[in-house]
């Protein structure tokens, strides 16, 4: 079977199983918690975006991964990682929703930028040059892209800003 077919029924099977996944047990809990906690598991998980920097290791992934894909989406999801956790520690106040959605809204775009980037270097062509990182685009990468949709839903549909002391007492 080609390569790009083989990525693709991957990614595919990823979405699909982490789709189910998130319907079945991540949305049904995530629901339950109250309004930012529900947001507290996701973050910590992006928090593990720094997993992305292994697009930098010789050894992890081929030394003939074009430096135009691997810094990029390296240091996006670095970002990502840093972001989900500057929004984790102020969760709860103006600036963590403000934070959260700028996690959120960069997070997403930079992965559809990676996949951009991997079809610029026809990456489903050549998986070698992804060597163990390939993982990390058909199994880790389907559930950040389930998690993020699931934030900008909690975040839609809900108000995560904790009304201050000062603010309830005036009530």
């Amino acid at each position: 079977m080609p390569y790009p077919v083989l990525f693709g029924i991957s990614v595919t099977f990823g979405l699909v199983a982490w789709g189910a996944v998130a319907w079945q047990y991540i949305w049904p809990a995530l629901k339950e918690l109250p309004s930012p906690d529900n947001l507290k598991p996701i973050l910590l998980l992006n928090a593990f975006r720094f997993l992305g920097l292994t697009f930098l290791v010789p050894g992890v992934v081929s030394p003939d991964l074009p430096s135009t894909f691997a810094q990029p989406v390296a240091y996006g999801d670095l970002i990502t990682a840093v972001l989900a956790l500057l929004a984790l520690t102020t969760l709860g106040t103006r600036t963590g929703t403000v934070l959260t959605w700028v996690f959120n809204a960069f997070g997403t775009a930079d992965l559809f930028f990676a996949f951009y980037l991997g079809s610029r270097i026809a990456l489903p062509d050549t998986p070698g040059l992804l060597g163990a990182s390939y993982f990390i685009l058909i199994a880790y990468v389907p559930l950040l892209l389930i998690t993020h949709g699931l934030v900008f839903r909690m975040l839609l549909r809900s108000n995560i800003v904790v009304a201050s002391r000062k603010n309830l007492s005036a009530a």
